[in-house]
């Protein structure tokens, strides 16, 4: 079938990307589900800061790639040996299929997926192979999902069905930023009543820890970040405080639970400093690879501290996605607040500016199947 879709053409390009134009909105053919997948109409799309770093070059991926991993929309096809899910039910995409039978998978969601790893760091389908072409040519999938595009073909192991009151646009951030920085509270911090949180970094996933911190009810939610806007914002979301990082560091402000969510190799060592003895510093964050932290080695261990790396939130979707919907519908996890601006597929390459410029908490490409 063909379909319309946002296709990165190569990395590296020069800022501003409205000039340099590194993605081509493009008609592509779209191959049938194979066995264990699914055809999806998207409905909604985020544009995360992970989408930035493959146009950036700092998460190298094969090009061309049709990009998007934050995305919901409604099921049209079911392919041989998918059972379990209906033609027009809701669906959240997640970047990280769980093949269910790895080491990883053992983990509980601790660990990733292995061969879902594998297949996202290769641009296909966790079964193998490209199920998108343009002109004859292979396009490679985004982390399993593409869902900058009328129509994906998924894993079935790439999304977790919701019920019909959950708008396409909130259920698209709890595939991303609410499972990854959310989820990161939820499983990896897991904070208690008297247990205060710092959050480090409030793009999408940094306030969406936030929020969940606040829905968890922590006993303090204290942001930090180095712009002031960003400031603001947190606390209209429910910080009790909020500091810059030097600002944060010079009160002595120490926390059980320290969320990094900035991927920036500063943000890791900020996080480090606030975090209290005994504490947990939980990094959710993906700077470029080469990236180094420098950490006092001798401070981690006098104070008995530890340092989690948490990927997708450490979550099993199909278990925290519903926990996440419960919080939303109770009222405790707005998250639609964290939505700055619908925007149309064609603006592509302007919202990746915004968000570079950190002028966006969220930009949500709305699809119009009409």
């Amino acid at each position: 079938m063909k379909i319309a879709g946002a296709v990165l053409e190569e990395m590296h390009r020069s800022r501003p990307y409205a000039h340099s134009r590194p993605i081509t909105v493009a008609e592509l053919e779209l191959q049938p589900p194979q066995g264990g997948e699914v055809l999806v109409q998207i409905e909604a799309a985020g544009l995360c800061h992970s989408d930035l770093s493959v146009v950036s070059g700092d998460r190298p991926r094969p090009t061309p790639m049709l990009l998007g991993h934050e995305a919901a929309g409604r099921v049209v096809q079911l392919g041989p040996d998918v059972t379990d899910l209906s033609i027009g039910q809701r669906v959240v995409m997640t970047f990280l299929p769980r093949c269910g039978r790895c080491a990883g998978c053992a983990t509980d969601g601790r660990e990733p997926c292995a061969p879902g790893s594998q297949a996202n760091a290769a641009g296909t389908l966790i079964a193998g192979g490209t199920r998108i072409q343009r002109d004859g040519y292979d396009v490679h999938h985004h982390l399993g999902v593409s869902g900058f595009s009328t129509y994906a073909v998924v894993s079935r192991h790439s999304v977790v069905p919701v019920a019909d009151d959950v708008p396409a646009h909130i259920a698209a951030i709890m595939g991303c930023a609410v499972l990854t920085g959310g989820g990161a509270v939820l499983n990896v911090g897991q904070p208690s009543a008297d247990d205060d949180v710092v959050v480090v970094g409030l793009g999408g996933v940094g306030m969406a820890a936030l929020l969940t911190a606040r829905a968890l009810g922590a006993r303090r939610v204290i942001a930090v970040d180095a712009l002031t806007k960003k400031l603001h914002q947190a606390r209209e979301l429910g910080a009790d405080e909020a500091y810059s990082p030097h600002q944060a560091i010079d009160a002595n402000i120490r926390a059980q639970i320290v969320i990094e969510a900035a991927g920036h190799p500063q943000a890791l060592e900020t996080a480090f400093a606030l975090t209290a003895p005994g504490g947990t510093t939980v990094t959710v964050g993906l700077p470029h690879p080469s990236a180094r932290s420098a950490i006092p080695v001798a401070q981690l261990t006098a104070e008995a501290r530890t340092i989690k790396g948490s990927y997708l939130g450490s979550a099993v979707p199909e278990r925290d996605l519903p926990k996440f919907v419960d919080m939303w519908r109770s009222g405790r996890l707005p998250i639609e607040s964290l939505i700055s601006s619908i925007i149309s597929i064609g603006e592509i390459n302007e919202a990746l500016d915004k968000l570079a410029d950190a002028t966006e908490l969220r930009q949500i490409i709305q699809f119009d199947h009409t």
